[in-house]
């Protein structure tokens, strides 16, 4: 693929072709309503960002177990669908491109917010606190999922993956990142099953083979991507053996023509960055390692340098948090809006999230 530094060139990306190469991360915001459903507000905070080159959409559940916090957005009933095509429409509308990202939240779940046991690869709970309607609770024992579990869980998926199309997405990213579920089976410390879902790295993968596999055979594999976060120690995620698993896991889903490959926390100085740079014949998208040092300057520097480690496409995240002109900003050169209250991040209604302001508007 092309290691061009340019970021503002087009790029083809499964059936499409995105006019620059800045995609819009997932960025679980907390606005949905609290059955899942997408919010009016929602459609107008993606449309102020369709200059992205591609928008990923927040994470939405394939079903209702898989629920994580609360005020997330869902994608498994018919007034979900309703809901997302709102947004998807407004965002069509402005010019842009939007993906949706699935994610089951596995251990990282709780009764308060679903009403439902969480479920994951084994009863292995959550080291931490999570947030419910109640506060912070402490995080439950999950049920270990069954085999059955299991098949119900690729299916939950694939249909999802249906839903998204039939709510406007152009295709849809599943999400094996983050100590969620799928990266919990990935993981030894959350893993410890005996049948063919565990034990082996081989069998570890296997999960995220299926969920992958289903969900390609339902809305074309050109429609799929797939994000991982090597490494990552979220959630209380200890994979061992990432050098291993994730070459594993690309092996294994290379030959499908999958629309991309996203890394979380993409450093090209890591070795398992260049390990799957070299095994993925396809489109990799890279989520660079950003400080707080959010300028103009330093975003670029990074960017730029993902690009020229082999990366096709940049997502960024925080930037286009705080800046929904953030294409326009890059490439004049012009300051970024900073990311105001933390706060404002995960709950709340337009303040720190819709109101911050463009180029035009601070003239």
């Amino acid at each position: 693929m092309s290691n061009t530094t340019e970021l503002f060139a087009s790029a083809p990306l499964g059936p499409l072709t995105l006019p620059n190469r800045l995609v819009m991360a997932p960025l679980t915001r907390n606005r949905a309503e609290a059955d899942g459903t997408p919010t009016p507000l929602m459609a107008a905070y993606y449309a102020q960002r369709a200059s992205a080159g591609l928008i990923v959409a927040e994470a939405a559940t394939p079903n209702a177990v898989g629920q994580t916090y609360p005020n997330i957005t869902a994608v498994h009933s018919a007034r979900h669908v309703a809901g997302w095509r709102r947004v998807t429409d407004a965002v069509r509308e402005a010019g842009g491109r939007m993906f949706l990202q699935l994610q089951h939240g596995g251990r990282v779940g709780h009764p308060a917010t679903s009403g439902l046991t969480p479920v994951a690869p084994s009863p292995v709970p959550l080291p931490e606190t999570i947030f419910t309607p109640d506060g912070h609770r402490s995080a439950v024992v999950p049920r270990e999922m069954t085999s059955e579990d299991i098949r119900t869980t690729v299916a939950d998926f694939a249909r999802a993956a249906r839903n998204a199309l039939d709510a406007g997405f152009e295709g849809v990213e599943v999400h094996s990142a983050n100590g969620h579920l799928l990266h919990q089976f990935l993981s030894a410390n959350t893993n410890l099953r005996t049948d063919g879902y565990g034990g082996s790295v081989a069998a570890r993968v296997r999960f995220t083979t299926e969920v992958v596999e289903a969900v390609a055979a339902e809305i074309g594999a050109e429609r799929v991507g797939l994000r991982v976060s090597p490494g990552s120690t979220v959630n209380g995620i200890a994979e061992g053996e990432t050098e291993e698993i994730y070459p594993a896991l690309v092996q294994r889903l290379r030959g499908l023509g999958l629309a991309y490959l996203h890394l979380v926390y993409a450093d090209p100085d890591a070795p398992v960055f260049g390990k799957l740079r070299a095994g993925w014949p396809g489109v990799l998208i890279g989520n660079p390692v950003l400080g707080d040092d959010l300028t103009t300057d330093a975003v670029r520097r990074a960017s730029e340098r993902l690009l020229a480690a082999g990366a096709d496409l940049i997502a960024l995240g925080r930037p286009f948090l705080a800046n929904p002109d953030l294409v326009a900003r890059l490439r004049l050169g012009a300051p970024l809006n900073p990311v105001r209250d933390r706060y404002f991040m995960y709950v709340g209604g337009a303040t720190g999230y819709t109101d911050y302001p463009a180029l035009a508007s601070q003239t």
